[in-house]
């Protein structure tokens, strides 16, 4: 083997090094990337979902509590005399609607809530893991602004309690309107089963979903674009510095856009029918063994129940079916592994 033979030799072997040490370099930064999304997924889990359905089932069951009709109910059974017919059956259509109202609201709200926060994390995520490359001199990665401080990213954060402090006081009167909708043509002696209670549960959820502007419910979920002041109070750090509005808003913006986007609207749609589902298997489990399983139960009789279906989906959100059930539908992993990547969704 001449010298020229040799050289041309020892040039493709440094050039084949080089593409090995270049894949292995990929191969290290897509594994890098796959274990930060994982890790962005186990905080919105364990950490920030559970402190927001915690302030949400406290809210919820403050605003409505059913008790004073249920007091009031059971002390005219006890003592005939104290309660007219009419009382009567106004307390009764009263507890019908309130029920209904706070299984469905109790349902939208952890549904709307977790994809909520999920594309929160995954936004902050995707761009404190570039932040972080550029800092460790890949900037080449994708090209972006400032970086993100510490007081930016509570700041944002904080906005999943917006619909807790701001959103329900609005959300419940609308979507009580939804219900007493419904429910108008549906009599106390009208025999209920799983089928008639889910077509009633979906009436309801449609009816609230198209009334208004196409996405009217968004403004249960955050603040408008003029309302600044309300997303500084949300702020939890009262000794935070001035904010650097730019990112914050930035960060805003990108959520808003999400949120507004046609394959967010689908996965919210796919994901209440989902969870109706499992509302449907827990009361079909709670029926099970009895005769009223198959031709089911009068209304009176299933108000209760109702009532007990928003208690159970707001139980321990790490623990949660109705979560897990959200998260493991197809077309949601898919949106968020496609929000993470910035890539559009179709």
């Amino acid at each position: 083997m001449d010298l020229q033979t040799k050289k041309a030799c020892r040039r493709l072997h440094d050039i084949q090094r080089e593409l090995d040490n270049e894949r292995e370099a990929d191969e290290l930064i897509k594994a890098q990337i796959q274990a930060h999304f994982e890790n962005i997924q186990r905080i919105a889990d364990t950490t920030t979902l559970p402190h927001a359905i915690q302030h949400l089932h406290s809210r919820i069951e403050e605003d409505l509590d059913l008790s004073h009709l249920t007091e009031r109910l059971m002390m005219g059974k006890g003592q005939p005399n104290t309660l007219t017919l009419a009382e009567k059956l106004d307390l009764w259509e009263n507890l019908k609607i309130l029920s209904f109202t706070k299984m469905v609201i109790s349902l939208w709200a952890i549904t709307v809530l977790s994809l909520y926060i999920r594309v929160q994390v995954n936004i902050l995520g995707r761009h404190m893991y570039i932040d972080t490359a550029r800092g460790l001199g890949s900037s080449h990665l994708l090209e972006e602004a400032d970086l993100i401080d510490r007081d930016d990213q509570q700041k944002f954060l904080a906005i999943s309690d917006f619909l807790c402090n701001y959103g329900l006081n609005a959300l419940i009167p609308k979507l009580q309107v939804a219900v007493g909708e419904v429910l108008k043509r549906k009599q106390l002696r009208d025999v209920f089963n799983t089928t008639v209670l889910r077509e009633t549960t979906t009436q309801i959820i449609k009816i609230f979903m198209s009334t208004g502007s196409p996405h009217h419910w968004l403004d249960y979920l955050m603040p408008g674009d003029n309302q600044s002041s309300i997303t500084d109070t949300l702020s939890t750090d009262d000794d935070a510095v001035a904010p650097n509005f730019n990112k914050f808003d930035q960060l805003m913006m990108e959520t808003r856009a999400v949120l507004l986007s046609a394959e967010f609207g689908n996965i919210v749609e796919k994901s209440l029918e989902v969870g109706v589902d499992g509302l449907m298997e827990e009361m079909e489990a709670s029926l099970a063994g009895s005769s009223s399983k198959a031709s089911g139960i009068p209304l009176a009789r299933l108000v209760p129940r109702v009532a007990q279906m928003g208690l159970l989906l707001l139980e321990d959100p790490i623990k949660s079916r109705f979560i897990q059930m959200i998260r493991g539908i197809p077309e949601v992993e898919i949106f968020f592994t496609l929000l993470y990547a910035n890539m559009p969704a179709s």
